[in-house]
């Protein structure tokens, strides 16, 4: 079981050592699993806990003027997956004006060696941090060589000779190309989350949906999708969804609603997961119900097909 924590203060977590990595990890692509395995295997060979120290918000949500970045993401999924990934320990410090201020030099005295007592450091391409980005490599080595730890970068992921990214995947999401933002992700693209009631106006339209907020953050798209739903069968479930502000019925806060093909079930509560296989349309405003409902039903033929084509080539691959 991982240790979760997000305070900045107090006593050594791990008075025995650790290895740490630090990061965003916003998507938890390639290059970030790799920063990450590379931190477990130290600490595996060291005999100490590997910790994968994070923030949230992030720094770059954090610093934004009005609207916020695009997040990839949610919280949780991020935990679950550096718990995947063999952290014995998480840290998802809450990045404010405090932790905007701290000097680079007072960040690894009082959080990397007072508070996780780091043996290893290690980081990805062109880590910056403390106070103003002040920080680099070339301090932490320096700080290293004085507090009794040791710094490390990890060479970058290339996807096409070039290096795999966050804004890349964001890219990729905006564009529609769920293939692309596959490959950099090592994964498919999904968005995992508790069901919440909503308006149950899709029910009334023979649309009933399973609906997920997206934690107040600004996703990387909207629009509407074929998908498979995860948590509900062994097998994962078809489904048509749209992600976006539901412009026709005055919708504002972005939502993420699944309507599930040939499944009649309560799903309030359940945690599932909402996985993207490819964009069929943009959100759209329509002048009524009716011509809403009737785009929903070329919606749901088109997602059928599609899945039903990728269900074929899966079979005979």
């Amino acid at each position: 079981m991982s240790r979760l924590f997000r305070d900045v203060d107090g006593g050594s977590l791990y008075p025995q050592g650790s290895v740490v990595c630090i990061g965003a990890f916003d998507g938890l692509h390639l290059g970030h699993r790799a920063l990450v395995r590379h931190a477990v295997t130290r600490a595996r060979a060291l005999d100490v806990p590997a910790v994968a120290l994070s923030f949230e918000p992030l720094p770059r949500e954090f610093f934004a003027a009005g609207a916020k970045p695009p997040r990839l993401m949610l919280p949780r999924a991020r935990i679950e997956g550096l718990r995947d990934l063999g952290a014995d320990g998480i840290g998802l410090l809450p990045f404010d004006a405090r932790l905007a201020a701290m000097s680079a030099e007072d960040f690894v005295r009082d959080v990397l060696v007072g508070r996780l007592a780091a043996r290893e450091v290690w980081v990805g391409p062109e880590f910056r941090f403390g106070h103003k980005r002040g920080g680099d490599m070339a301090t932490l080595r320096r700080l290293g060589s004085h507090l009794n730890f040791e710094a490390g970068e990890i060479a970058p992921v290339l996807l096409d000779g070039e290096r795999v990214s966050s804004t890349r995947i964001r890219q990729a999401l905006g564009d529609g190309d769920f293939a692309q933002s596959a490959r950099l992700l090592g994964r498919p693209y999904a968005i995992s989350g508790h069901v919440v009631r909503g308006k149950r106006l899709g029910r009334t339209l023979g649309y009933p949906t399973a609906n997920l907020r997206f934690g107040g953050k600004t996703p990387a798209f909207f629009g509407v999708h074929a998908a498979w739903v995860h948590g509900i069968d062994a097998a994962p479930l078809p489904a048509v969804s749209s992600f976006g502000t539901r412009p026709t019925v005055d919708g504002v806060e972005p939502l993420l609603e699944a309507h599930l093909f040939d499944f009649d079930g309560d799903l309030y509560g359940r945690r599932i997961e909402v996985e993207f296989v490819a964009k069929l349309r943009d959100e759209e405003k329509f002048p009524d119900l009716p011509a809403l409902v009737a785009q929903m039903n070329r919606d749901a033929v088109q997602a059928r097909a599609i899945l039903q084509r990728q269900e074929k080539q899966q079979a005979y691959a």
